[in-house]
């Protein structure tokens, strides 16, 4: 039996690069923020592209730097800042971050760009790397509200088993083709490794019946079920082409439809 969230919700969105990752969550928070349904919306960016913001309409320059590059916040935080050799602190103060440092976008929603966990090898991060650990952890863990996070397709190195268990759902999107299959399904194996409980697939790009039987085949048969299906769509192209959203481009897109349902599906199976 599927456990409501009778307060805040908090989705994952993670796939391959290049997938539709980033138009799937921003379409979902703008959708969400319209339906009145949800107290307050919060879109997270944790993805390396950092192309949340434009994808919901909110202007660059009003945007910011990432939290991953805040070094005078991170060194306030931790006690060391990005780079510096010595003791931090492993569980800094982050409860005031989101309301801090959050944008206000169109539709009631707010974007919190995070950034990437920076990969140990190209040098002393590890300040950075606990400050990004602890926001997400109280993102999924504690805040009280929708959380629609756009991870990065590495997304093991931003989550740990406490913070995995506190994300409701997470939707691997894959497009038609053995590569992006392969890696959704890979994503999606290890997000069950991790403890999440609720991981299903969404297909994006589909242009015919046959692609998408055959795609429910194989995802089927590795044991993962398409949550919703996304067709292809020019409209998507030609308001990436513009620089705006595709709501604002085109509302009544197939696309914005698709998103639609699996928002309507989202709710009435995981939110009371």
């Amino acid at each position: 039996m599927i456990q409501k969230a009778s307060k805040g919700l908090k989705i994952g969105i993670a796939g391959k690069g290049g997938v539709g990752k980033t138009l799937v969550a921003s379409t979902l928070a703008r959708l969400a923020g319209k339906s009145g349904k949800f107290t307050r919306v919060l879109a997270i960016d944790n993805d390396p592209s950092l192309n949340l913001g434009m994808a919901l309409g909110i202007p660059a320059d009003a945007i910011g730097s990432p939290i991953s590059e805040m070094k005078d916040l991170i060194k306030e935080r931790t006690g060391r800042g990005p780079g510096e050799s010595g003791a931090f602190k492993l569980n800094p103060v982050v409860s005031d971050i989101p309301d801090t440092f959050a944008v206000q976008g169109p539709d009631d929603v707010r974007l919190l760009i995070i950034g990437t966990i920076k990969d140990p090898g190209s040098g002393c991060m590890c300040s950075s790397n606990a400050l990004v650990r602890e926001l997400i952890y109280h993102l999924v863990v504690q805040r009280d509200e929708l959380v629609i996070l756009d991870f990065e397709a590495g997304m093991e190195s931003s989550m740990g088993r406490a913070t995995s268990k506190g994300l409701d759902v997470l939707f691997v999107i894959v497009e038609p083709g053995q590569k992006s299959i392969q890696v959704g399904v890979k994503i999606a194996g290890m997000a069950r490794t991790l403890g999440i409980k609720n991981v299903f697939i969404i297909l994006n790009k589909v242009e015919t019946e046959e692609q998408q039987a055959l795609v429910t085949e194989q995802v089927t048969n590795d044991g993962f079920e398409i949550f919703g299906t996304i067709p292809k769509s020019i409209a998507v192209q030609e308001a990436d082409l513009r620089g705006i959203p595709l709501l604002e481009y085109k509302e009544d897109d197939v696309v914005v439809t698709a998103i639609q349902e699996i928002l309507q599906k989202i709710q009435a199976r995981f939110y009371e």
